[in-house]
């Protein structure tokens, strides 16, 4: 049985002594005061067993009362609605069991209102630490003060799209966009919000969030209902909610989507957050719940449905990243032919990568030629996808090191191409991260023949930029050759950043963030022509790691994805 309860008042009018012989009307000319009122609640999933439900958190309140216009709920967990009927259902998501003191005030003609205060206590179990984790760039659920800044993804088109609510045309598909696919990358009209700003904080009540930039873009089918301008962008005095902190709410996914639609042939994440007071993420629809479509350390994709009062009520998709792009990179390469998002725990997937073992090369040269002091091996503690991230962790080992190096060698090689990797790089005095590629043909031509790439590579001793190189053998002067450039960085180990190679057979260019800062002019005389494959790796002191911090334990280079277009 659910347990309902009643809750009754008796509402007591102080009246002007001149009105007290009109019978039991408490009007004042066409002021009524609402009277009688009380308060149901359904707590649900209670029974005998369960005795603050089922764990949903959902209660069901019922206010009832005369000479009412709307009934306001202050339901004591920092949100409030207004409802006509007075019934409504609501979601306290704090997770476990917590009591409540919820405030409904009834409204009459005039403004005048007569307010009841209750109590209810509820179960809460749904949680998802990892969305939070994420969103907030949060190393724990303990790791309080942590946040992470998301921009649009405008550097990739439909950042933005349109969609049906509940119909997925038969395929399970939801999350494209059937009405509208959405603006190309860097698109004119919507360029307004691209320096939008959404911080996402840990904090020990809770997770908020912040919109610290605007504006706010407002698209014609919400602009209509508000009777402005469509399809452009406004400040706070028509986005009123847009600035200020607010509280979010992590929550199972409802929608139909969530429940039964896919994306990329994978089901939707099933989470949902909520932002109070009316906060949105640049996008204005009236509407602030957003279902998680898909996330990993540097990309959120989510659903979010229009008001329906503005009789649209479609389903808009949006796309974030945490690394803010820049516009100017000018790509030649755009067919993506090979990929890994690492979005499957466990060991790096067999097919794509393989690995370097032990402590010297192919060629016997102890500390594979760089005087490096680490032992690379196939451990989980070293080598790991987890949480959508592909994690290689060098450890110290007693009075050793050892640490990770994987690579496409026999299993994925390919020449010229644009070559994308996201990556956080380790903080640690000592350690040495690099993105890189070698010649197909270095088991049997060796090095520097075969030649070498460097898309990223971080010295030890300091953090504050990263380097591109390319080696090969001059042959006319019969000598080691190389040219490299750095680039300063800044939070190269608390974000994530965007590490780019474009090769064509002209030139060899190298990007971070999308800003280029390396060219080499690539000719047939040098090994720049033929098929190379990719490395990652993180090596400790050496040539370029340099003197290990004596405190050392461990550190971690993450890459959230590699991508190969051509």
């Amino acid at each position: 049985m659910k347990k309902i309860i009643n809750v009754h008042i008796v509402l007591f009018s102080v009246l002007i002594t001149f009105f007290s012989c009109q019978e039991n009307k408490y009007e004042i000319g066409n002021v009524i005061i609402p009277s009688n009122l009380t308060v149901s609640m359904e707590v649900v999933g209670q029974d005998a067993a369960n005795a603050n439900g089922d764990g949903t958190g959902f209660v069901i309140f019922t206010a009832k009362a005369d000479n009412v216009t709307n009934y306001q709920f202050d339901f004591g967990d920092g949100k409030k609605n207004v409802d006509p009927t007075g019934v409504i259902r609501h979601r306290y998501t704090e997770v476990g069991v917590n009591t409540y003191t919820v405030i409904i005030n009834a409204t009459g003609t005039g403004g005048l209102g007569s307010s009841i205060t209750t109590e209810v206590t509820i179960f809460s179990s749904f949680s998802d630490v990892e969305a939070e984790n994420i969103l907030t760039g949060s190393a724990s659920e303990l790791d309080f003060g942590s946040s992470k800044k998301w921009y649009w993804q405008a550097n990739r088109s439909g950042h933005v799209s349109l969609g049906p609510v509940s119909d997925d045309y038969g395929n399970g598909e939801f999350s494209y966009g059937a009405w509208w696919p959405g603006p190309d990358a860097w698109d004119d009209e919507k360029g307004c919000m691209y320096d939008n700003e959404f911080i996402f904080t840990r904090t020990e009540d809770g997770l908020t969030f912040e919109q610290t930039t605007g504006p706010a873009f407002v698209p014609g089918t919400y602009a209509g209902f508000l009777g402005i301008g469509k399809d452009q962008c406004y400040d706070d005095t028509v986005a009123t909610n847009m600035f200020g902190v607010k509280n979010v709410s992590i929550v199972p996914s409802e929608s139909k989507a969530a429940l039964e639609g896919s994306y990329d042939n994978k089901d939707y994440r099933g989470t949902t957050f909520e932002i109070s007071d009316g906060g949105f993420m640049g996008w204005l629809v009236g509407s602030s719940t957003y279902d998680i479509v898909y996330m990993t350390n540097d990309e959120l994709m989510v659903r979010v449905i229009e008001d329906p009062a503005t009789g649209e009520g479609a389903a808009w998709y949006h796309r974030f990243t945490s690394t803010k792009p820049v516009k100017g990179a000018s790509y030649i390469y755009n067919d993506l032919v090979w990929e890994d998002d690492f979005n499957t725990d466990g060991a790096p997937d067999p097919s794509k990568w393989d690995y370097d073992l032990g402590n010297t090369d192919i060629f016997g040269n102890l500390g594979w030629g760089n005087q490096e002091v680490q032992s690379y091996t196939n451990n989980p503690e070293n080598v790991i996808v987890e949480n959508g991230s592909l994690k290689i962790t060098a450890k110290k080992d007693g009075s050793d090191y050892t640490s990770g190096r994987v690579k496409t060698q026999g299993l994925y090689n390919f020449k010229y191409g644009r070559v994308e990797v996201r990556a956080k790089l380790p903080s640690a005095q000592g350690t040495w991260p690099a993105i890189w590629m070698l010649g197909s043909n270095h088991p049997t031509a060796g090095w520097p023949f075969s030649g070498e790439i460097d898309i990223m590579e971080q010295r030890g001793g300091d953090k504050s930029y990263v380097e591109g190189t390319c080696h090969w053998y001059n042959t006319a002067g019969s000598n080691q050759a190389s040219y490299g450039e750095k680039t300063s960085i800044d939070t190269p180990s608390s974000e994530f950043h965007l590490y780019t190679l474009e090769w064509t057979d002209t030139a060899i260019r190298i990007y971070l963030d999308d800003v280029e800062y390396y060219t080499l002019t690539n000719n047939a005389d040098l090994p720049f022509n033929a098929d190379f494959y990719l490395l990652l790796n993180l090596a400790m002191g050496g040539t370029n790691g340099g003197d290990i911090d004596p405190a050392f334990t461990q550190d971690t280079m993450e890459i959230d994805y590699i991508k190969v277009y051509q």
